[in-house]
Order: structure tokens, then C-alpha cells, then sequence
């Protein structure tokens, strides 16, 4: 008869009288009901929301300080008018074009481009842990998240147009609105598909040729903005006495030139791309009917603005036409890289890597390039009001198609040179093992 009574349950086979199990025993927790959001989640709106706010709160205000420097003078700059030219200059800098008595102004500083896209990829970070979709893998999670993001950045942007045509320059909140979504959207996708692991299964997805060429050509295109940086920087720390001289006549005192040496600061990204647009040939206008090429230097009458006084005098000649070789330079680099990566994964793996795994991703290199490059050159350019200022800025799709042929090329080479010198070295140090092992005349090896 069983001795298990109503009173007395049953035990677990194997664990005797006042023993306690080994593990810890989990606690049950109740699923949630259909409907409702987990706990420790925010809502998908709210998270977002937040998370545009803060963004945009946190790219605005350098600006508003920035602005309120140059304002500032003995008797004239304000609060409010520093809060509204902050306002006015943070709409620039996302690329929406204000409407002012001396024409439209639609050149954006670069520098706060750049950090309005950190703070938005930073928001598709948030958001997505927010929602719990951290890991998840989810497309349609970074997806939803990116263009939650931009539909709060969009209001934001909106708002500040309104804010800025009651007091100043007009700006339509329409065309505002439609260039925060889109850059918001695009930049907190980048945030959200990395939170979420979504770029991993892109990248495990993607053939490996595409992403080494991928790879190859983002490497190239950033040693030529590097390049273009170096000459920007040494142009303008050539003529810093007429730089100095500039920022010297505006008569705002100490704080005021503090305010509009940062502003130059923030057109330098613009100056780095329109020196790298320089060396690749097709040059850059500072005006209309003017022209900066290696070739050619042909400018009127130009603003006092610090950022000019680093123009070239006349056409490259000398050692300076050393400077011509820099993309093809810098597409040998990135060639050169691909072939010594794909060496040391051969190596790892112990396979072969055949020439078409080698050109293929270099031959690719060379329009990844010249899409970032195209892409640089199209939002470093606008104009800076009416008349002669209406065009100012390098010409995208020509500076796209000589990177893509010059990158190309050059990774080509670089990649092909590095595979033939890398095998016939490897035969060297073959044949010397193997004579160590085997002996040489002189001493023999054991039979």
C-alpha cells in the first residue's frame, strides 16, 4: 500500500529527508497578458520621443553658445537672439537652407552636421535598449525604431523653423521637417541595426567579395579626406597672417572673435572636402564663374571669411605637382590592405586565395569611394546668399566619377603588387626550411 496520503505529498526520487536540492530553485514568473508590454520596456513612442528630444537638445546648444560668442559685442547681442540665431544655424547645419534679405544661405557647417548624426545614431541606440530589442535580430524592430526616431526628430524640426520665421531669416517648416526625417531616420538606423545584431547578419549574408570591397573603399576614401585635411591645414597655416588679420577687423572684442574663430572651425570639414576635391582634379568654385583647380585658380572679389585666406595663389606647379599622386596613393594603400588581409585569413584558414577573390573586392573599392566622396562633396557645397556667392562648393558627380576610376585603379595595382612580391618571397622561405630540414652538404641531416 502507498504511503503517500493526501497529507503527505509525494518526493522527489533521489532526494532524501531534510536535504535540500543542490540548485536554487527559479522562481515562476507569470507571462504577460496579451496586450500589455513587458515590464522594464517604455513604449515604443515614448522611447523614441525622448530620445529624439535629447539629441536634438544636445546638437543645438554648442550652436546657441557658438553664435552667442559671435554676437556678443559692447552694444549688441541678446538671450534671445543668440537662442534664435542657435536655432537658425542648427537648421543650417542639417542642410535646411534659410531665406535672408541677401539671398538664400544654404551653406552647412559640416562640423555640426557630423554631431547632430552622432546624437541621432546614439538615439537609435537608446531607443532600441529602451524597447528591449537589444540582440533581438529583429529588422523590422531597427527598422521601426529608426523611423520612430525620425518622425520626433521631424516634429522637433518643424518647430524650430516656426520658431526662427517669427523673428528671422524665413525657413519653410516643410522642407525642415522633410530633411530632419530623412537624416533622422537614416542616422538612428545606423544606431538601431548595430543595438539590435541586425549588422551581423547583414554581414554573414553579404559575399565576402562585396564585403572586402566594402571594406577596401571606405579605407580609401577616408586616407583621401585625410590627404585633403593635411593640405586644408597646411594651406591655411600658410596664409595665418591673413587669416589673423581677418578675424582681427571684426571689431566684436575678445569673446566676439573667440565666437567667429569657432565658426570657422565649423566650416573646416567643408574645407577638407573641397581640398580633397583639389587633389582628385575637379577643384571646387568659390563663386560664380570661378574656379580652384590644380590647373587653373581663377576667383573675383572674395568675403572676409578666415576659412579663404588658405586659397592657392595660381595653377600647381614644382614640387607641389607632387601632390597629384596622393589618390593614387591612397587607392595603393587600400589595396595593398586587402591583399595583406586576405593573406593572414589564408594563412588562418589555410586555404588559397585565387585572383578573382583579390581583384574583385579591389576593382569595388573603387566606386564605395566614389560614392562617399560624391556624397561629401554634394552637402560641403550651397550658397552663401545671392549674386556671385550663389555657388560655392565642388561639383558631386564630377569628384564621384574621378575617384571611383583613380581609387579603382590604384587599388588594382596596390593589391596585384602586394600578391606577386608576397609569393615570390614565400618560395624563399619554403625552400629554406626545407633545406634546414633535410641538411645541407656541409651538415648533413640524420637519414
Amino acid at each position: 500500500m502507498s504511503s503517500v496520503t493526501p497529507d503527505q505529498p509525494r518526493r522527489t526520487a533521489g532526494v532524501a529527508d531534510g536535504v535540500r536540492p543542490t540548485g536554487r530553485a527559479r522562481p515562476r514568473v507569470p507571462a504577460p497578458r496579451s496586450g500589455e508590454a513587458p515590464r522594464g520596456r517604455a513604449p515604443l513612442a515614448v522611447a523614441a520621443g525622448v530620445a529624439a528630444g535629447w539629441a536634438a537638445v544636445t546638437s543645438w546648444l554648442p550652436v546657441a553658445l557658438v553664435l552667442g560668442l559671435a554676437q556678443l559685442s559692447e552694444d549688441a547681442g541678446s538671450l534671445p537672439g543668440a537662442l534664435r540665431a542657435g536655432l537658425a544655424g542648427w537648421l543650417l547645419g542639417h542642410g535646411v537652407p534659410l531665406e535672408t534679405s541677401a539671398g538664400p544661405l544654404g551653406l552647412a557647417p559640416l562640423a555640426l552636421t557630423a554631431l547632430a548624426v552622432w546624437r541621432l545614431t546614439r538615439a537609435g541606440v537608446h531607443a532600441s535598449r529602451a524597447i528591449g530589442a537589444r540582440g533581438g535580430r529583429s529588422p523590422r524592430q531597427a527598422l521601426t525604431v529608426a523611423v520612430a526616431v525620425g518622425i520626433g526628430y521631424a516634429l522637433l524640426g518643424a518647430l524650430a523653423a516656426i520658431a526662427v520665421s517669427a523673428g528671422g531669416p524665413r525657413v519653410s517648416p516643410v522642407r525642415a521637417g522633410l530633411t530632419f526625417v530623412l537624416l533622422g531616420t537614416l542616422a538612428a538606423l545606423v544606431g538601431s541595426v548595430r543595438t539590435t545584431g541586425v549588422s551581423v547578419l547583414l554581414a554573414r549574408r553579404s559575399a565576402p567579395a562585396l564585403r572586402d570591397g566594402v571594406r577596401a573603399g571606405l579605407v580609401a576614401g577616408l586616407l583621401l579626406l585625410g590627404a585633403g585635411a593635411g593640405a586644408a591645414g597646411l594651406a591655411v597655416a600658410t596664409g595665418g597672417g591673413d587669416a589673423a588679420d581677418m578675424i582681427g577687423a571684426y571689431r566684436t572684442g575678445v569673446a566676439g572673435q573667440a565666437g567667429i574663430t569657432l565658426v570657422s572651425l565649423a566650416y573646416a570639414p567643408n574645407a577638407t572636402v573641397w581640398s580633397a576635391s583639389y587633389l582628385l582634379g575637379p577643384g571646387f568654385a568659390v563663386g560664380t564663374g570661378t574656379a580652384v583647380r590644380t590647373s587653373e585658380v581663377s576667383v573675383g572679389a572674395l568675403p572676409a571669411v578666415p576659412l579663404l585666406a588658405g586659397l592657392p595663389r595660381g595653377p600647381m606647379d614644382g614640387l607641389g605637382a607632387g601632390l597629384l599622386a596622393v589618390p593614387v596613393l591612397a587607392g595603393m594603400a587600400a589595396g595593398w590592405l586587402l591583399a595583406r588581409r586576405l593573406a593572414r585569413v589564408a594563412a588562418e584558414e589555410r586555404v588559397t586565395i585565387g585572383w578573382p577573390a583579390l581583384l574583385v573586392p579591389a576593382a569595388l573599392a573603387g566606386p564605395v569611394a566614389g560614392v562617399l566622396l560624391g556624397v561629401a562633396a554634394a552637402i560641403s557645397g550651397g550658397p552663401l546668399g545671392g549674386g556671385r556667392l550663389a555657388e560655392i562648393g565642388p561639383v558631386w558627380w564630377q569628384v564621384a566619377g574621378v575617384t571611383t576610376a583613380v581609387v579603382a585603379a590604384g587599388a588594382l595595382l596596390g593589391a596585384a603588387a602586394t600578391r606577386i612580391l608576397t609569393r615570390e618571397a614565400a618560395p624563399r622561405r619554403g625552400r629554406t626550411g626545407a633545406e634546414t630540414a633535410r641538411g645541407t652538404p656541409d651538415a648533413p641531416g640524420r637519414p
